[in-house]
C-alpha cells in the first residue's frame, strides 16, 4: 500500500467533507504564519487550494504542489473563479523529490496530516530532507498531524455525514476505520453514496494515515536536521498536549546568521520540552 491511493478518488468530495468537518479553522493560522515570511512560501500536498489560495489572495507569494491530478484540476478551477487573478503557480509533483531550488523557500508548511500519508519510514526521511534542502537557512518548517490519530476509535459503516453539495446532489458518507497496529497504519474506508433525481452513485476506496505521534514525528525532524522551535495544540498558538484538538509542529533551518522572521504569538510550555523526549 502506498500513501497516495485514493486521493484521486476522493477529489470530488474533499472540499465538501471538510466543510463539514475542519472547515476554515486551520486556515487563518497558515495565512498569519505566511504572511511573516520574508519570501516565497511552498505548500507540500495542497490538494484543491484550500489552504493555498486564501494564502495567495493575501498577496503572498506561494507554490503549492501535489501527486493528484484530480486535486490540482480543482484547484485550477477554484484559481480561474476567483474575482481577481491570483499568483499560485500548482506543480504536479512527488515531495519526496521536490522539483525546487535549494534554498528557495523561506518557509514551507505542510498542513492537515499530508506527511502521515507516507506510509513508509524511507519516504517520510526522503521527504524531510527534500524539504530541508529546498528550505532557506534559518527558514520554517511547519506541520499538522491529524491529532490522536494512533488511539482512534475503530468503527463499521457508519453514516458519518449528509448534506447536499454543488449542482443539488445529495451525498451520503458511510465510513469505516479500522487499526493496523502491526503496520503502524489508521484506515479509513470510506463510501460516497450520491443520488441526484433518479441517478445513484456510489464511490468507494481507502485513505490510509501512518499513526506517529507528535514526539515520533519531532525525533525525525530533528534527525533531518531541523531544529524544533514550537509545539502547537491550537490554531490560536496555545501549548501542545496529547489531548490538544490540533498537534502543530513548527521547526527551523539552523543558520545563526540569517535574519529571521517573526513567527505569530505563541505561549511555550515546559511540557513542550519533555514530550519530545519521549515515545518511539
Amino acid at each position: 500500500m502506498r500513501g497516495w491511493e485514493g486521493w484521486d478518488e476522493y477529489a470530488p468530495f474533499y472540499d465538501w467533507e471538510n466543510a463539514r468537518t475542519l472547515g476554515r479553522r486551520d486556515v487563518g493560522f497558515w495565512r498569519r504564519l505566511a504572511a511573516a515570511s520574508p519570501g516565497p512560501v511552498l505548500e507540500l500536498g495542497c490538494g484543491t487550494g484550500r489552504v493555498t489560495l486564501p494564502i495567495a489572495r493575501d498577496g503572498v507569494s506561494i507554490v503549492g504542489i501535489d501527486r493528484s491530478v484530480e486535486m490540482l484540476t480543482r484547484a485550477d478551477e477554484r484559481q480561474r473563479r476567483a474575482r481577481r487573478p491570483l499568483a499560485a503557480p500548482l506543480v504536479r509533483g512527488d515531495i519526496r523529490d521536490l522539483p525546487f531550488v535549494d534554498a528557495s523557500f523561506p518557509l514551507v508548511i505542510a498542513p492537515y496530516g499530508i506527511l502521515q500519508s507516507l506510509l513508509r519510514e524511507r519516504d517520510l526521511t526522503a521527504t524531510l530532507a527534500a524539504v530541508n534542502r529546498v528550505l532557506a537557512p534559518g527558514g520554517t518548517f511547519g506541520l499538522e498531524l491529524v491529532a490522536d490519530l494512533p488511539s482512534w476509535e475503530e468503527y463499521r459503516r457508519h453514516v458519518r455525514l449528509r448534506g447536499r453539495r454543488g449542482g443539488g446532489a445529495h451525498v451520503t458518507l458511510v465510513e469505516s476505520v479500522r487499526q493496523d497496529r502491526r503496520r503502524h497504519l489508521t484506515l479509513f474506508e470510506q463510501e460516497f453514496i450520491e443520488r441526484q433525481g433518479r441517478r445513484k452513485e456510489q464511490r468507494s476506496f481507502t485513505l490510509a494515515f501512518r499513526t506517529l505521534t507528535v514526539p515520533q514525528m519531532v525525533r525525525r525532524l530533528e534527525k533531518a536536521g531541523l531544529t524544533l522551535s514550537a509545539l502547537l495544540g491550537d490554531y490560536r498558538g496555545r501549548p501542545w498536549d496529547p489531548q490538544a484538538e490540533a498537534w502543530i509542529v513548527l521547526t527551523r533551518k539552523p543558520d545563526c546568521s540569517a535574519p529571521r522572521f517573526h513567527l505569530p504569538p505563541m505561549r511555550r510550555s515546559s511540557r513542550i520540552a519533555a514530550a519530545a523526549r519521549t515515545g518511539k
